[in-house]
């Protein structure tokens, strides 16, 4: 169970994010009062659940004294998740004008997204939440407004970067604000909570500006054929870079992906892509010459349900793609999605289509800092200590050594469910706390390590064995029992051998004298998957019926 924070506590509890890219979903406690920073998902591609979030469960018990839920930025792995959670929290949402317009547009779905109160908070604005003091810093990332969050109490000030880079030239929205994080830095930082997705990576994380160019030279480099360019619908610099290097090859421009138009309606109702060429209905661009369009896709990541895999599989209702086409895939790899993307390049090439990625060329650039950004971030914030998150385990304890080695004199790697405490010299894990996923299954939310799940797994490895087996109320067998199997036996004669020796097994228990409904249940299920494994090297799911013949 979660304790209370009292006035002498400055807390810090990650339940999403930290041994993990995605998923954020962070707490800073005091004074009996909470706030949340970040709510986001994770994809799955299994079992059914398609989304995953952090479990809340651990403050759940304390949510009337949730504050407030604070957003850095609009990217789903930081609010793809307020849709389904709010409900259990029931508290303001903060957030600068892009991210509210985009989270308004999700809630647009829900029966009770007009109750959600959503206060827009300026760019570097700072506002009261109980007993925090929450500072907006304008950071640059591969989205308009990230921000970094100064998180104020009586007992000191933690810096939470969210995501972000250092960039020259970001095309959109503003350069970090580098001078206002040297003003706090003289104020004085007890903790850096900050980003470790890119440690590994030497030197300074490359400009938006240089990919602009990159892809204006590709694209004038192809010119027979259609191309696609497939990215993040929500790196809106990055739709802006491809449509504008389209356009000086003469080609018209296409969206594909309903998460990429919602995004650029977001980002126009917010202000951002006043001088974007205009688009074409995708119907009309594939009655246009093929050297005279471009296509803009979601699907970078693999997503079953994304436009690009349809494309790639020939299901998608609108678009087709042949022999001398061109797909650029101008995104980054998020690991774990290796295999999926591998798969639909795949197909791509076996249509004869040429695929482009930032392995061949500068088509894209990170939105995370490298070294070289992370030390300039120390220097700047000059913090006592280290809190290194999002990011694997080796990202978090990379970026540790890396501050130790810049001068931070104390760092802690924390994981998703340690409470930390913030207000002493250092801090220190006072506590562990249980931690989870919940997963979207359909139009529930279900733990992920509910038996439903655990069932549907062994379903799928195992197979499944039923029995429908006519009984009268002394367990004396009145009839021919009722035998299907699914994920086990070929149709044939398999399958008429498989039902024989299935039968024989009910025969023989049911004559028996077991007494209780359960002793014969769990005899049959002992001996059907005996028999099974024997067979087929498998141990199915039995399920069982009775039916009660007068």
């Amino acid at each position: 169970m979660l304790k209370t924070p009292k006035g002498n506590n400055f807390w810090f509890l990650p339940l999403g994010g930290a041994g993990e890219i995605g998923m954020n979903l962070n707490l800073f406690g005091h004074n009996k009062e909470w706030i949340i920073v970040d709510c986001g998902i994770t994809f799955g591609d299994r079992l059914g659940i398609d989304i995953m979030m952090p479990d809340p469960s651990a403050i759940l018990e304390q949510a009337e004294n949730v504050k407030a839920l604070v957003l850095t930025h609009a990217h789903e792995d930081h609010i793809g998740a307020v849709p389904y959670l709010w409900p259990y929290l029931k508290c303001p949402v903060y957030a600068t004008p892009f991210t509210a317009q985009v989270l308004r547009q999700k809630l647009e779905e829900k029966s009770w997204g007009k109750q959600v109160k959503i206060i827009e908070v300026p760019l570097s604005g700072r506002v009261q939440i109980g007993s925090f003091d929450v500072e907006y810093i304008t950071l640059t990332h591969s989205i308009p407004e990230p921000n970094a969050l100064a998180i104020r109490t009586e007992l000191g000030c933690v810096l939470h970067t969210g995501d972000w880079k250092v960039d020259p030239q970001p095309l959109i929205g503003e350069s970090t604000d580098k001078n206002r994080l040297k003003e706090i830095g003289k104020e004085g930082v007890s903790a850096l909570i900050c980003d470790s997705t890119n440690v590994f990576d030497k030197g300074s994380t490359g400009s938006e500006g240089e990919v602009r160019n990159e892809l204006e030279k590709i694209i004038a480099q192809i010119p027979q054929g259609r191309i696609v360019a497939c990215c993040f619908s929500s790196n809106v610099a990055r739709v802006e870079s491809i449509a504008h290097a389209a356009q000086k090859n003469g080609r018209k421009v296409a969206l594909l992906g309903r998460s990429l138009e919602k995004m650029i309606r977001a980002a126009t109702l917010s202000g951002y892509l006043k001088k974007l060429p205009g688009f074409v209905p995708a119907d009309q661009a594939m009655d246009m010459p093929r050297d005279k369009v471009l296509f803009i896709s979601t699907g970078s990541q693999g997503e079953g349900r994304a436009a690009l895999s349809r494309i790639a599989n020939r299901s998608h209702p609108i678009v087709e793609l042949d022999d001398g086409d061109t797909v650029i895939f101008s995104s980054r790899v998020i690991p774990g999605n290796e295999r999926s993307i591998a798969n639909i390049q795949n197909q791509l090439v076996h249509q004869g289509v040429r695929t482009i990625t930032s392995h061949e060329e500068a088509v894209h650039v990170s939105g995370h800092p490298a070294q070289e950004d992370l030390k300039a971030m120390y220097n700047w914030t000059k913090p006592k200590s280290l809190i290194p998150v999002h990011g694997e385990a080796r990202h978090m304890q990379s970026q540790a050594e890396l501050g130790l080695a810049n001068g931070i004199e104390h760092t802690l790697v924390p994981g998703n469910g340690t409470l930390i405490e913030l207000a002493g010299k250092t801090p220190e894990i006072i506590d562990r706390v249980n931690t989870g996923r919940w997963g979207v299954d359909g139009k529930c939310l279900v733990s992920m390590q509910s038996p439903i799940l655990k069932d549907r797994n062994k379903i799928s490895i195992q197979g499944i064995v039923l029995l429908s087996i006519p009984v009268d109320d002394i367990y004396q067998l009145q009839g021919i029992p009722v035998i299907s199997s699914f994920g086990l036996v070929e149709l044939g004669e398999e399958t008429e051998d498989f039902q024989d020796g299935m039968q024989k097994i009910i025969r023989r228990t049911m004559h028996q004298d077991l007494g209780k409904e359960k002793n014969y249940i769990e005899a049959l299920q002992r001996s059907v998957k005996q028999e099974c494994n024997q067979r087929f090297g498998k141990k199915p799911v039995v399920d069982i019926h009775f039916v009660s013949v007068s």
